[in-house]
């Protein structure tokens, strides 16, 4: 489990006085991108050339933490390489460990920034799309999600059974998310959050589903959806497995226990079944 300290970022109110307090915080926002990387040697060079351009465009002090799980491949000299070039970039390796939640986490943790982001390494998501979501913090939300399912959105080339299983997976979601704050995507692993929404809020370390947790949970007053089309893994294989199912379900059963309903024995089947599915899809 990690635990986010309390920061000195003020929250939104009505009160002018306190909202001129915010806008002179506003010019001095951070945002923090971490990308989580295991065996993603082939793609990290073109993903950074692409999220540095994309970042450039959002006029915002930034820096992009590579936070990468011993992976053995070349990828901590090409990051070094591109940190020299650009201090913006940094590089932390994890020894020991694995789980992108666990990654993303530490690389929140070794920053100060007020808005902390993450996005895949793959190429999958889009990093022309960064400006959108950094103009919905801009414009006062708390979280900005990049949404497959968003009027817009896309899965790109699924097909028709990957979407039924994703929208299953989606589904045993509604009962832990929030009304009024409900996401249509929020298995989603590309979005940004203000820091302060997650002061005291203590996550799982473990499992890939990190999203869905700070939905549930986090400090929020306002969730934007951002659409993209989901893209083709560049070079790499899927990181999905057994594994990840179970900690999905681990992690659901747990936000059903602190909002004060279990799942029933049949819909923890259901769950586990379709997600067992979905990784046979993944793999061929």
């Amino acid at each position: 489990m990690h635990r986010f300290r309390d920061s000195m970022q003020s929250r939104d109110t009505d009160d002018p006085a306190i909202q001129g307090k915010q806008a002179a915080s506003a010019r001095q926002a951070k945002l923090a991108l971490v990308i989580p990387t295991l065996h993603e040697a082939g793609n990290i060079a073109s993903l950074l050339r692409i999220v540095r351009q994309s970042l450039d465009a959002c006029l915002v002090p930034c820096e992009v933490i590579v936070v990468d799980d011993e992976s053995g491949d070349g990828i901590e000299e090409i990051v070094s390489g591109i940190s020299a070039e650009d201090p913006r970039v940094r590089l932390i390796v994890r020894h020991g460990e694995r789980g992108l939640a666990g990654a993303v986490l530490r690389g929140w943790a070794e920053t100060n920034a007020t808005h902390l982001g993450v996005m895949d390494a793959d190429l999958q998501h889009p990093p022309e799309v960064l400006p959108q979501l950094w103009a919905a913090m801009v414009a006062g939300a708390d979280l900005a999600i990049g949404s497959r399912y968003a009027r817009g959105g896309s899965l790109g080339e699924w097909n028709a059974w990957r979407h039924l299983i994703s929208r299953m997976a989606i589904w045993m979601t509604l009962p832990v998310q929030r009304a009024g704050l409900r996401a249509r995507d929020p298995m989603s692993g590309f979005f940004i959050v203000r820091r302060d929404c997650l002061d005291g809020i203590t996550l799982q370390t473990t499992g890939f589903k990190i999203l869905l947790e700070i939905l549930a949970r986090a400090k929020l007053r306002s969730v934007v959806e951002v659409p993209f089309t989901f893209g083709r893994r560049s070079a790499g294989n899927s990181k999905a497995g057994p594994g990840v199912a179970l900690d999905y379900l681990r992690l659901l059963l747990r936000l059903c226990q602190q909002k004060g309903r279990t799942p029933s024995r049949a819909e923890r089947e259901h769950a586990r079944a379709a997600l067992d599915k979905q990784h046979k899809v993944i793999r061929h």
